[in-house]
């Protein structure tokens, strides 16, 4: 179900001791918190994805699978 727009979803994110005392410097030499630092980098790596052709040829693949797999469901209830 897609979001509302200025929604917000919570996740609860698992990191690395060390990795995350680092992103924790990054955000207070930036005077941001944690919750920004990882946003920005999560909308770097998804605009990077996008154009990635590699991923977007996996994405492809993934897709095509679960299209196959539906229209098996779909021949299993008639």
């Amino acid at each position: 179900m897609p979001m509302k727009p200025g929604s917000t979803k919570n996740l609860l994110l698992r990191l690395d001791p060390d990795l995350a005392e680092r992103l924790q410097t990054i955000a207070e030499v930036e005077g941001r918190s944690v919750s920004e630092v990882v946003r920005e980098a999560i909308a770097e790596l998804v605009k990077r994805r996008r154009r990635d052709k590699r991923f977007l040829r996996l994405l492809d693949e993934n897709l095509a699978r679960h299209r196959d797999a539906i229209e098996l469901f779909r021949d299993e209830r008639q």
